[in-house]
């Protein structure tokens, strides 16, 4: 019989373990199914490159520049020569679907400083997604160098453009996952060392957050053969992997430890620390998981990558840390004590009550000047909080690509060329309600004329269409290529593409500033034709759409995520005050910490430390909505812990003078010791080369850092003390004491 019970005990376990295992095993796939590039979904930009699909056909939707140097100008003969057997290669070569270059459009934009040029090269590919094609036009350019090198020893041809710098910022990523596990795991394990004395006890919660990861990273694998996952799913992941999983098998480990020394016996210990540990846990992945559920409103691929990433680690980590955890822990016993680590003292009853009593000393000290420590750390925070005010989330400035990427090295080769506009042109439809452009002078003189009229602002190198190609002249137009006319022109005719490329001296601000323009403006007032309709794509596009959406969703993310937190809350502690005072306390963690974002990055103090000198000058739009999302539900594992704790000290008689400082006893060692871990893991991610996540991981680690110090053992104490007992109402305090309650059961 004990033997059948003890089975029945581990099967979930066992059947937990088990697909574990498979998904760690599937894990190491998941990297080639998520996407760098970004979709913003029922955009402009969007809208622009589906119509150039489907209305133009044009081999040019998805396009990369090659940049040749090294050879004589394109317009000589032996430049020509030379030129024509690149772009024979790349006409040849699978998945090319167009070429254009100064062989075929004799324009002077190809012929540029100092004898280099640059071929367009359009891509299609069967299988959805271009960028499996990038790996086979490096190996196409480096047997290309070989062939001319003989003849020209300086040749140099370099992919760039949307797709190739998303193919190395994937493996910039990828690079910076492995860093920062790199840096992350050793400290991280050193701080469980110290935190256990034991190496068991610290490989338990190290192992959950890693298998945490590996979890998550299937699932998205799989996930993303049919829905559009950003690559940061990776970096979120491993960052939230180990830091939530690390965090909950933390308390999990130290409830079962706290009952080991307590003299209970092994099964009893680990049933206490499933218990009073586990709905907690459950309490706390609710909040983080209400968080990331919120950001899957927000229509762009990123941030809802972000969504789907934080809420399956929550699930993971809880998930792990409540079946696997106990188990393991019953199957240890004592030798969870195995691998003792020298001068580290023994969490025994005696160190633990040692370090409870100087915790209570410290809550006897806030209740005794409860409005002396609000006012003392609510004005800093208030302060950092004020910077929030002036953030700036348009693109940030400098050079923040990974600068070994030799996409970036043609990038900076083709802007010395002063044609680097050419990667980031904006894409301008301009459709007539009824001439048509191809076979009516009207409609035909209209296009001349929009594309004159945008040639001829300061902030246009060049403006390119059919009018210009053709030379304003619209018999001309049977004399150009077929490629050349679905590029720019409809198969219907009434709809036509102006590619306008940005002159050098306009910043990443002023194009999606004309973006916005050019949109306000509007189609008839461009082309003086009543119901006229014009839509701007390109990556200028994307950038100006991305901003807008981000800004229209934030009410609606922060609504819900309030709103979430603070149903859960009021389920956990059944009282208003309660749960008012936990959503208030982590509204400010949010606002200091992107507050402390916008002192580093944006304004440049102190940034230098962090591989980012003279600041950003603004920040990712993106950073500010996902740090909210994930540092509201992180900040509330704190509040959880000891609001329960306190909660659970009134049940038992105390006063409130007393109940707090006991709070503050049992749970203020924990909540250092998991926020010194949460830090480290967040932190290590600060110093890799992708700027969006240095940015992401530094807003955590500096709001873990408030919160677990300022806000939780300093304002939040502080706060209890001056509400009293209407901490608890309605009825907080009235329930029975054998009754379920969270606080029983942390």
């Amino acid at each position: 019989m004990m033997n059948a019970a003890r089975v029945r005990r581990f099967w979930v376990p066992g059947v937990v373990l088990a697909a574990a295992i498979v998904l760690f095993l599937f894990s190491f796939h998941a990297e080639r199914h998520l996407e760098t590039a970004t979709r913003v979904e029922g955009s402009q930009a969007e809208l622009v490159r589906q119509e150039l699909a489907s209305r133009f056909r044009s081999p040019f939707v998805d396009q990369v520049v090659l940049v040749v140097q090294g050879l004589p100008p394109a317009d000589s003969e032996e430049g020509g020569q030379a030129l024509t057997t690149i772009v024979a290669a790349l006409k040849d070569q699978p998945g090319v679907s167009g070429v254009v270059s100064y062989l075929e459009l004799q324009d002077p934009i190809f012929l540029a400083r100092g004898g280099g040029t640059f071929v367009l090269v359009g891509l299609e590919s069967v299988e959805g997604t271009v960028e499996p094609l990038v790996p086979e036009l490096h190996q196409l350019e480096r047997s290309l160098e070989n062939r001319l090198r003989g003849q020209y020893p300086a040749v140099k041809l370099e992919l760039t453009g949307e797709i190739p710098l998303n193919f190395d910022i994937r493996k910039a990523s990828a690079d910076d996952v492995r860093h920062g596990e790199s840096l992350v795991i050793p400290a991280t394990l050193a701080l469980l060392l110290v935190a256990f004395g034991s190496l068991v006890a610290a490989l338990i919660p190290l192992a959950v957050g890693q298998l945490a990861i590996a979890t998550t990273l299937a699932i998205t694998g799989f996930l993303a053969q049919r829905w559009h996952l950003s690559i940061l799913v990776q970096n979120l992941s491993t960052m939230l992997g180990l830091g939530l999983g690390i965090d909950y098998a933390l308390l999990m480990v130290s409830r079962f430890r706290e009952a080991i020394s307590s003299g209970l016996d092994t099964h009893s210990s680990a049933v206490i620390a499933a218990r009073r540990a586990g709905r907690t846990l459950l309490i706390s992945a609710a909040t983080v998981a209400i968080g990331f559920l919120a950001l899957l409103t927000v229509p762009i691929s990123e941030i809802r990558s972000i969504g789907v990433a934080g809420f399956l680690v929550a699930a993971m980590s809880v998930l792990l840390t409540n079946t696997l955890v106990p188990a393991a822990l019953e199957l240890l016993g004592r030798r969870i004590d195995a691998g003792r680590i020298p001068f580290v003292p023994r969490l025994d009853s005696g160190r633990a009550a040692r370090g409870e009593d100087h915790w209570r000393r410290w809550g006897m000290l806030i209740v005794a000047h409860p409005w002396l420590a609000l006012g003392m750390a609510g004005a800093c925070l208030l302060l950092l909080a004020w910077q929030v005010t002036r953030i700036d989330t348009s693109l940030p400035r400098g050079d923040w690509l990974p600068d070994a990427a030799e996409s970036v090295h043609a990038l900076r080769a083709l802007e010395r060329m002063g044609r680097g506009g050419v990667v980031e042109s904006l894409r301008v439809v301009v459709e007539l309600p009824s001439d048509s452009i191809a076979q009516t002078d009207a409609g035909w003189n209209v296009l001349d004329h929009l594309t004159r009229r945008l040639a001829s602002d300061p902030r246009c190198y060049r403006a390119i269409s059919v009018a210009s190609i053709a030379g304003s002249n619209r018999s001309s137009l049977l004399d150009l290529s077929r490629d050349t006319r679905r590029t720019f022109l409809s198969s219907d005719g009434r709809a036509a593409l102006i590619e306008v490329v940005p002159a050098a001296s306009v910043s990443l601000r002023g194009q999606v500033n004309w973006v916005r323009e050019l949109r306000r403006m509007g189609a008839p007032a461009l082309t003086g034709m009543a119901g006229a309709t014009l839509l701007v794509g390109g990556i200028p596009a994307l950038n100006a759409d991305y901003e807008t959406i981000v800004w229209e969703h934030i009410p609606r993310v922060a609504g819900l995520v309030v709103l979430g937190t603070l149903i859960s809350l009021l389920c956990g502690f059944r009282s208003i005050f309660a749960a008012v005072k936990a959503i208030a306390l982590n509204l400010l963690s949010v606002t200091a910490s992107i507050g402390a974002l916008v002192l580093v990055f944006q304004d440049g103090h102190l940034s230098r430390w962090l591989g980012v000198p003279g600041g950003t000058g603004s920040v990712f739009p993106l950073v500010p909505i996902v740090a909210f999302a994930i540092v509201f539900g992180l900040s509330m594992d704190y509040e959880v812990f000891l609001v329960a704790r306190v909660l659970e000290a009134r049940r038992s008689g105390l006063s409130e003078l007393d109940a707090i400082p006991e709070g503050l006893a049992r749970t203020a060692g924990l909540i250092t010791s998991a926020a010194a871990i949460m830090i480290v893991v967040f932190a290590a991610f600060t110093f890799g080369d992708f700027l969006v996540v240095k940015m992401i991981g530094f807003t955590l680690a500096i709001a873990v850092l408030i919160d677990a110090t300022l806000v939780r053992i300093v304002i939040g104490p502080a706060l209890l003390r001056i509400a009293g007992d209407w901490n608890w109402w309605p009825g907080g305090l009235s329930t029975a004491r054998g009754a379920p309650s969270m606080a029983t059961h942390e």
